[in-house]
């Protein structure tokens, strides 16, 4: 037989085919899944999901840092991919100035709260840099020049004077009487540009904070009933609330737990509002 009859068993259309069956072949295989990071356990991606859904005000940020704090290593991205997304704007944040001398700055300011019987409460709040501590908060139905000196002097008993207060432009903080105590404290006060918030952020977003995680779910029967709502909000800020600028802790410092002791226990606070997790030993 001559070589030119051979060539006749391969038609140039089956060479054709061929590349084609052999190109679809080709990308099959580089299609197909490499092994990658391993997978979130079920146990974490559904303990992630209980606590969005416990904590509706909650982000992946906060999630994370209780994570953290029971001794789970998860990454902040792994919990925000397994977070169920919730319809709902996210709040600002503020990054500020002067982060050398926090252990010396002190905020101060003041906010409305709405009763019920529509009465308007004012609540004043000095707040410390330094670990976002509150270190005095007071409520009144109506705020005097006397009385507001006289919460700073509460809020610095002794020697824990800070060297600078920073505070707005509003008539109690200027007036005569509050300045003459402030000095008298050895404290420097230094204020805001006009309409200006934002040198202020420390307060500004305490009181954010409080308004978000806390008093815009919250109707205020009275004075009383504001002032038991406060104080249990502070302690779940001070001792459980977890922040963005404390390396997500709490201002008072939460022991990350080991993650072999015990077992999860939820703490709620605020009627539920909000949930701690700890671990406890069997």
């Amino acid at each position: 037989m001559a070589w030119r009859d051979a060539l006749v068993l391969v038609q140039p259309a089956t060479v054709l085919r061929w590349h084609r069956e052999g190109f679809r072949h080709y990308w099959r295989y580089r299609s197909q899944p490499r092994p990658g990071r391993p997978r979130v356990a079920a146990a974490m991606r559904t303990l992630i999901r209980q606590m969005a859904r416990a904590n509706p005000l909650w982000g992946a940020p906060r999630i994370h840092g209780e994570l953290l704090t029971l001794g789970l290593d998860v990454s902040e991205r792994t919990v925000s991919r397994y977070r169920p997304r919730a319809r709902r704007p996210p709040s600002q944040t503020w990054r500020t100035f002067l982060a050398n001398h926090l252990p010396d700055l002190v905020s101060v300011d003041f906010f409305t709260v709405p009763t019920a019987t529509f009465q308007v409460l004012f609540v004043l709040v000095v707040i410390s840099h330094a670990r976002r501590r509150v270190v005095h908060w007071n409520v009144t139905a109506h705020p005097t020049a006397a009385w507001a000196a006289q919460q700073i002097v509460e809020a610095f008993p002794w020697d824990t004077a800070p060297r600078y207060l920073l505070h707005d432009r509003d008539g109690l903080f200027v007036n005569a009487v509050v300045s003459r105590r402030v000095a008298s404290l050895g404290i420097t006060d230094r204020r805001t540009a006009p309409r200006s918030p934002w040198q202020n952020p420390y307060v500004e977003r305490l009181i954010g904070s409080i308004r978000r995680d806390c008093l815009d779910h919250i109707v205020v029967l009275h004075e009383r009933h504001l002032r038991r709502v406060l104080a249990a909000y502070f302690t779940y800020y001070h001792r459980a609330r977890t922040h963005l600028a404390l390396q997500k802790d709490a201002p008072v410092t939460r022991p990350v737990q080991p993650p072999v002791m015990g077992h999860i226990v939820v703490q709620p606070h605020l009627g539920g509002l909000h949930h701690q997790y700890e671990r406890r030993a069997a």
